[in-house]
C-alpha cells in the first residue's frame, strides 16, 4: 500500500527532522509499504501543497503525526484530506492519550494508540488486503473505541534504522534541539525509549509505562557511523529521556565510539538524570566526543521538586552539575514555572539557584499542562484546556500561590538575571553561528525575552483594553 506520512507546519522553534516518522517509513518499507515522507514544516509547506503531494504520490493512506502543540494545525490539514477522500491516521502523543476527545473533533478514520511501527503495518496490511481492522490492538476508531496501546517492540535493535534517505539532516533548516551548536549537520539518535520515572507534568511515564528499553551499543554506533559515512555528519543530539539511567549502557556506547575512532561532537539537549552520573561516566562521555548536556532542574525550592515528584534533591542536582563542568562538559539547566506550589518567591530561588550553579546556559520556560500527565488528570485540564495558547510560553494555568501576572514576566527576568553576566554572555554569543540568526531572534521574541517584545505587548495590551 501506497503510505504518506506527514508533519504539518506549525509555529516551533525546533525544526530537526522527525525520528518518529523516519522510524515507521523504515519499518513500513520492510514490510513493503511504498512509504513517503512529507515535512510540511522543514519544507514550509501550506496544507493544499501536503495534499498535492499525498496525490502526486498516489497515498491510499496518510499518517499524520500530532503533538498538543499543534492540535488545531493538524486537525485542519486532516479535515481537508477528508474532503478529498484520503483515509488518516493520527498517531503521536496527543491522540495516544485523547483518543475520545480527538476523533469527535476532527474527522480522523482511525488514531494509533501508543507507538506506531507495528499497529500502523498491520493496519496498512489489513486495509490492502480488504481485511478486517477491529482487531487490530492500538488502532481506535469510532466503532471500536479500542484503547488498548498497540504492541511494542522489545528489542530495539530489531526496528531498522530511520529513512535517513528521506529526513536527510544535511536539508534541514539550521534549528536544532537546544538553539546552540557546535557542528553542522547535525542529527538526533536515541538509544533507548522510555522513562521509569514519575514527573507529574509529563507524559513520558504513562507513555512508556515507566519502563526504558535499549539498543545495544553495536547497533547505535552502527547507526553514527552510517550517517557519518553516508551524510557527513559531525554532531549528534542524544534525545533519549534517560540516556544515562543504565549506567553501563552509556559506558558502552561511549566505548564503542571511541573504540571505532570516530571523531565525532555529541550533546543530550533532552536532558540527563544529575543523579545518574558520576565522574568515571562523565569523562568517558567527555572522551567519546560529548561537549554539552542538559538537566531537567524544574526548581530551585525543594517543596516544588517534591510536589512534582521529581525524586531528586537540590544536593543531587548541585553535585550532578558539577561533575559535568569538573569533565569539561557544558551544561543547561532547564526551569519551568508555575508549578504547584510556585510562588513569586520561589521564581526568585530558581534564579538564585540557577545563578549559584556552574552552568553554562539556562532555559526558562512557563508549565504547559499536557495530555498523559498526572498534572493534566489531577486538575481535570479537558475542561480547562485552549489549544490557541503557545506551549511553553503562554501561561496555561496558574497555582493560586501566584499571580498570572507574576508568571508571564518570570522567564524574562530569569533569562537576563542569568545571562547579563559575563561569563554566561559571552559563551552564549560564542555559539551563535550567523545562520542561525534568524532562528534565534525569533526564539527570543516568542519567547517573550527581548525589551522590544516586553513593552510591544504592553502596548497592544493597552490598546485592546481601550
Amino acid at each position: 500500500m501506497k503510505v504518506a506520512l506527514v508533519r504539518t507546519w506549525y509555529k516551533t522553534h525546533i525544526i530537526t527532522p522527525p525520528l518518529g516518522m523516519g522510524y515507521l517509513a523504515a519499518y513500513l518499507k520492510k514490510f513493503n509499504h511504498d512509504t513517503v515522507i512529507i515535512d510540511g514544516l522543514n519544507d514550509n509547506l501550506s496544507h493544499e501543497q501536503i495534499i498535492d503531494k499525498c496525490k502526486e504520490f498516489g497515498a491510499k493512506l496518510v499518517g499524520i503525526y500530532c503533538l498538543s502543540a499543534f492540535f488545531l494545525d493538524t486537525a485542519e490539514l486532516v479535515k481537508k484530506l477528508n474532503k478529498n477522500g484520503i483515509k488518516t491516521i493520527m498517531g503521536g502523543a496527543h491522540p495516544s492519550f485523547l483518543p475520545q476527545y480527538t476523533i469527535e473533533r476532527v474527522p480522523i478514520d482511525f488514531i494509533i494508540v501508543g507507538e506506531a511501527e507495528q499497529t500502523v503495518t498491520e493496519l496498512a496490511t489489513a486495509l490492502e488486503n480488504h481485511q478486517p481492522t477491529d482487531n487490530i490492538p492500538g488502532v481506535y476508531t469510532k466503532q471500536t473505541k479500542n484503547t488498548t496501546p498497540g504492541k511494542v517492540i522489545e528489542n530495539l535493535d530489531e526496528i531498522p534504522f530511520p529513512d535517513w534517505k528521506q529526513i536527510d539532516p544535511r536539508k534541514y533548516s539550521k534549528a536544532p534541539h537546544g538553539g546552540f551548536i557546535r557542528h553542522f549537520p547535525c542529527a538526533p539518535i536515541t538509544t533507548t525509549r522510555g522513562c521509569p520515572y514519575r514527573c507529574t507534568f509529563c507524559a513520558s511515564p504513562k507513555f512508556s509505562k515507566r519502563t526504558l528499553r535499549k539498543r545495544s551499543a553495536k547497533n547505535v554506533v552502527d547507526e553514527i557511523e552510517y550517517l557519518v559515512n553516508n551524510f557527513g555528519i559531525k554532531e549528534f543530539h542524544f534525545e533519549d529521556d534517560n540516556f544515562t539511567f543504565y549506567r553501563q549502557h552509556a559506558i558502552t556506547v561511549c566505548q564503542e565510539i571511541i573504540n571505532r575512532g570516530l571523531k565525532i561532537s555529541w550533546a543530550s539537549p533532552n536532558g540527563i538524570r544529575a543523579d545518574k552520573l558520576d565522574p568515571e561516566l562523565a569523562q568517558l562521555m567527555k572522551k567519546s566526543g560529548c561537549y554539552y548536556v542538559n538537566f531537567g532542574i524544574e526548581s530551585g525550592n525543594q517543596t516544588i521538586l517534591n510536589n512534582i515528584k521529581k525524586d531528586t534533591t537540590l544536593e543531587q542536582l548541585r553535585n550532578g552539575i558539577k561533575i559535568a563542568d569538573d569533565a569539561g562538559i557544558m551544561t543547561q539547566g532547564s526551569f519551568i514555572f508555575g508549578l504547584p506550589g510556585e510562588t513569586e518567591q520561589t521564581i526568585q530561588e530558581s534564579i538564585e539557584f540557577a545563578k549559584s550553579l556552574p552552568l553554562t546556559r539556562a532555559q526558562f520556560l512557563n508549565l504547559d499542562v499536557m495530555p498523559g500527565t498526572e498534572l493534566w488528570d489531577t486538575l481535570d485540564f479537558e475542561e480547562k484546556v485552549n489549544w490557541n495558547q503557545t506551549s511553553y510560553h503562554d501561561v496555561t494555568w496558574t497555582p493560586d500561590t501566584v499571580s498570572k501576572e507574576i508568571l508571564e514576566k518570570a522567564p524574562a527576568r530569569a533569562f537576563w538575571a542569568f545571562y547579563l553576566r559575563p561569563k554566561q554572555f559571552f559563551t552564549m554569543i560564542k555559539y551563535i553561528k550567523p545562520s542561525q540568526g534568524y532562528y534565534l531572534f525569533k526564539r527570543m521574541w516568542d519567547c517573550k525575552i527581548l525589551p522590544g517584545k516586553i513593552l510591544f505587548d504592553k502596548l497592544i495590551t493597552k490598546k485592546a483594553n481601550t
